[in-house]
């Protein structure tokens, strides 16, 4: 009887399928092959035209994917891993390099992010139901000073004449508006 031993691992230098590229990084096959039409990836076609992948695709991958994870565009991470070289691991510098150019960009977003938390708690109670009018999304917004929207209605209301609303269709109407 002859024992056949398959064997999964993948040698120092052999090329790794899409299939084990996938299940080796925990990416889905579509979003490999939606990484390789980007140029973020690369592949070889062997004959009989299926992808092939070198190892250190696996690192690429990584990097990627985390480099979504805190928010930078696929195009940015492109432009990044162009700088990279293509047959062989990237070194512990090539990748320190690559993340001091992303630095200021994600100190830059993270004191955007702070603000717009620290932003929301006023907001979430400020009634103004209107992203035209709230101060958070409207910034330069001059009635903002004055308080939320509906402290504003009430005093615009008391200030003009007020009609009850005429529905065209039923003739009703069930709410004040100013004119």
């Amino acid at each position: 009887m002859v024992e056949v031993k398959l064997e999964w691992s993948v040698s120092k230098n052999m090329e790794i399928t899409v299939g084990q590229l996938a299940a080796r990084s925990g990416v889905a096959v579509s979003a490999l092959h939606f990484y390789e039409a980007k140029g973020l990836i690369r592949s070889r076609r062997t004959a009989g035209n299926q992808r092939r992948f070198s190892r250190d695709t696996l690192r690429r991958i990584a990097f990627i994917r985390v480099s979504q994870r805190v928010g930078i565009p696929l195009r940015t991470i492109q432009d990044a891993l162009s700088a990279l070289p293509d047959e062989r691991t990237p070194t512990r510098e090539d990748w320190a390099r690559l993340s001091a150019t992303w630095q200021s960009e994600l100190d830059d977003r993270i004191r955007q992010l702070q603000r717009l938390r620290d932003g929301l708690t006023d907001c979430i109670g400020c009634g103004c139901l209107s992203l035209d009018r709230c101060a958070l999304a409207n910034p330069d917004d001059a009635a903002a000073a004055r308080g939320p929207g509906s402290r504003l209605m009430l005093a615009r209301r008391e200030s003009r004449e007020c009609s009850p609303c005429q529905d065209t269709a039923t003739g009703g109407g069930s709410e004040a508006v100013c004119a």
